[in-house]
């Protein structure tokens, strides 16, 4: 077992009309073992950046909490929030330069930039961008939630289609995932709200 897979992890991100979605499964395990079923894989930078980490948790941990501290230095020198292609290059220059003992995370970032144009993109443990203009994924299930991501996904989905299509995606690939599972956490994110929702999986 990698120790990319010693959580277990599944995270997708998808674009809408003007909107996104970014979701993840629950779950935390070490290896076979289930530790806890409210795990929480993506985190708020600001009301239109959203960040997700897949990969082993503590590492992830300690990565959100340098991100967040940047952020929050550039948001006292700048006086605005990050647009979501700089914080883009500011994950990928921080993982970077740990490229010879780097964080095991692949992390997922999707975000509103100007005029309401949806960025989506993930990269790797060392900050290899992969950019999209449709979905991203990450994690244990990535394989499955390609598969599925790439037979759902619409252009212009509006929001609650959206939610549809990402929640339906992800409960179908964790399935065929034993490290990832139990439910999921969809955050859905248009230029006037954030919605977030909790997804029951088939085994609670």
């Amino acid at each position: 077992m990698q120790i990319f897979e010693y959580n277990g992890s599944a995270l997708v991100a998808m674009v809408g009309k003007n909107c996104f979605a970014i979701a993840s499964d629950q779950k935390l395990g070490v290896q076979l073992q289930t530790i806890a079923t409210d795990f929480q894989r993506i985190s708020k930078i600001h009301d239109r950046l959203f960040l997700g980490l897949s990969g082993l948790a503590t590492d992830a941990q300690t990565l959100y909490q340098r991100l967040v501290f940047r952020h929050k230095l550039y948001q006292l020198r700048e006086e605005r929030d990050m647009k979501p292609e700089t914080f883009a290059n500011l994950v990928s220059a921080i993982l970077y330069e740990k490229r010879f003992g780097p964080y095991f995370c692949q992390p997922v970032i999707a975000g509103l930039g100007d005029e309401d144009k949806p960025f989506i993109c993930t990269m790797d443990s060392i900050g290899a961008k992969e950019l999209a203009k449709d979905f991203v994924v990450a994690g244990t299930a990535s394989e499955s939630l390609y598969g599925a991501c790439e037979s759902m996904f619409k252009e212009n989905m509006e929001p609650e289609e959206l939610f549809e299509t990402v929640s339906q995606a992800l409960l179908a690939s964790v399935d065929g995932d034993c490290l990832s599972g139990w439910g999921g956490h969809v955050y859905v994110v248009t230029p006037t709200e954030v919605k977030e929702r909790i997804l029951k999986g088939r085994m609670d």
